[in-house]
């Protein structure tokens, strides 16, 4: 079926998509606009008809595989109707506005505006809010670096926050947006530019005793060299100004050295204390600049809180008994390490856990070009891969939302004798799954069943990220998850930890 120029925005979709192909007797559903990328997943995916092919970017396409049996006449008015926004329940009426201007106009006091359009009209509507005075938290990706560099000097210039594009987390003046954890306020500042990264941050600041002042997203290239760190030196700013916040916290996957070094500048004059979690970034570099050098996303909450005023308690460590009771389950030839992660920085921080102790890993976001592998390609050795990369997400929700993509996968990996664990993230809150331990056990299980017909033991270590005031709460998915025999951890930091205790014992056999 085609709407014709019926809008929806990304956000939306990606949540409609994953209800659709929850619908009893769909066995594939794709809810999408008609733009060239989503028509090409079509075109891949053998459903591409003349009819989709002719529809326009304005046009939503609602394609349906019945499962064997089902009627797919019956099934895609079921479909249409999670396309229907229901009133809200308090009875109170509900405004929508098709135009930035028509919303402000009907409201003086609004000062931000979330963007989730397709990347093409992205930066045109971002430009439109930003000359009407709001803030831009942008969700959409695939826009041109140029038209982010001259959005955030936009912004810049007029004293504005322009998080994005592909900024996925904020949390502004106690309100969590896109994938925000609940969390308790405090006094502790974030800038990131990494979604998943800030989220841990925020949620083992939560789980020490402390609370989050404001978490400010910049996107993925803020610390490009190309964009230069633009929304991260003004984050910076902003926090130093704020008299809410006692500390402030940098994240980031490993940034250009130019751009770093501009970041580190900033550090040095905030007049805050100013804790760096740069993966692979330089501790001799922050320390010169005065900031407060962090080696894991763990090390930099613990420090964040410690530094403010709050009463901290200790994060968790690996147990020792814990991995040794692991490593005595494996044979002989199971030597290696495959991570299946949702979040980014998730993968990146285990990652560099055994890249840092000289191991050799096969990731779809290695920096190394020889160590590069695709989301088609075979695991190799050691590979970490993350599934809401661009490759894995062309046409399809993110994981965090939807992680059956990495479900099929699961059960690939177990298969290959030489696997001595899957590593894993289960990512809670706002806008993300509402049951992600849930929705991956029945692969869990499969992969742990092929192993033991096999005679091997095949060790599944996951993270939950998020808090006890998430919805689903994190002790109820940590349970299911340990019911079913999964070694499950306390942070990323662990995570990563664990990952290369189990990698070292691969190496010395």
């Amino acid at each position: 079926m085609i709407k014709k120029n019926s809008y929806f925005d990304s956000v939306s979709l990606m949540s409609i998509s994953t209800k659709a192909n929850g619908i009893d007797g769909v066995g594939q559903a794709f809810v999408a606009m008609a733009t060239e990328m989503n028509k090409a997943v079509l075109q891949n995916l053998g459903l591409l008809t003349d009819e989709l092919k002719a529809a326009t970017t304005s046009d939503l396409m609602i394609v349906v595989v019945p499962s064997e049996g089902a009627d797919g006449d019956e099934l895609v008015p079921l479909v249409e109707e999670l396309l229907v926004r229901k009133a809200p329940a308090a009875g109170g009426a509900e405004v929508s506005h098709r135009t930035v201007a028509s919303a402000v106009e009907e409201d003086a006091d609004i000062n931000l505006a979330v963007i989730a359009v397709n990347g093409a009209f992205a930066a045109r509507e971002a430009r439109k809010a930003l000359d009407a005075g709001l803030n831009v938290m942008m969700f959409s990706d695939n826009v041109a670096v140029e038209d982010e560099i001259a959005l955030k000097n936009l912004a810049h210039d007029n004293g504005l926050l322009m998080m994005g594009p592909d900024c996925g987390t904020a949390i502004l003046n106690g309100v969590a947006l896109c994938f925000g954890n609940a969390v308790r306020p405090g006094t502790v500042g974030i800038v990131a530019a990494s979604g998943t990264g800030s989220q841990e941050v925020s949620v083992q600041v939560h789980a020490l005793g402390g609370g989050v002042s404001q978490l400010i997203g910049t996107g993925g290239r803020d610390l490009s060299a190309e964009v230069g760190g633009i929304m991260m030196i003004d984050g910076i700013r902003a926090l130093a100004a704020d008299p809410g916040t006692e500390v402030i916290v940098l994240v980031s996957k490993p940034p250009a050295a130019e751009t770093e070094a501009k970041v580190l500048a900033e550090v040095a004059t905030a007049g805050k204390p100013v804790v760096v979690y740069f993966i692979g970034g330089s501790q001799d570099a922050v320390l010169a600049a005065g900031g407060h050098f962090a080696a894991s996303s763990a090390d930099a909450a613990r420090q964040a809180v410690e530094l403010s005023s709050a009463a901290a308690s200790q994060p968790e460590t690996l147990d020792a008994a814990q991995v040794d009771a692991v490593l005595a389950k494996l044979a002989p030839g199971q030597e290696n390490v495959r991570g299946l992660f949702c979040g980014g920085t998730l993968c990146d921080e285990s990652m560099y856990a055994l890249l840092n102790d000289g191991r050799e890993v096969f990731s779809n976001i290695q920096k190394d070009p020889a160590f590069q592998i695709g989301a088609a390609d075979s695991s190799r050795g050691h590979t970490f891969l993350d599934f809401g990369d661009d490759e894995f997400t062309n046409g399809r929700p993110h994981p965090m939302i939807d992680p059956s993509n990495r479900l099929a996968r699961i059960v690939e990996e177990a298969r290959d004798p030489s696997v001595a664990a899957l590593v894993m993230d289960f990512v809670l809150g706002f806008g993300a799954h509402e049951d992600p331990a849930g929705v991956t056990l029945p692969a869990i299980r499969e992969g742990q069943r092929i192993a033991q017909e096999d005679g091997r033991h095949l060790e599944v270590i996951a993270y939950v990220l998020g808090t006890e005031l998430d919805t689903p709460g994190l002790d109820a998915q940590r349970k299911a998850l340990a019911e079913a025999g999964v070694t499950v951890t306390s942070s990323s930091t662990v995570t990563g930890e664990f990952a290369r205790a189990i990698a070292r014992k691969g190496a010395a056999a």
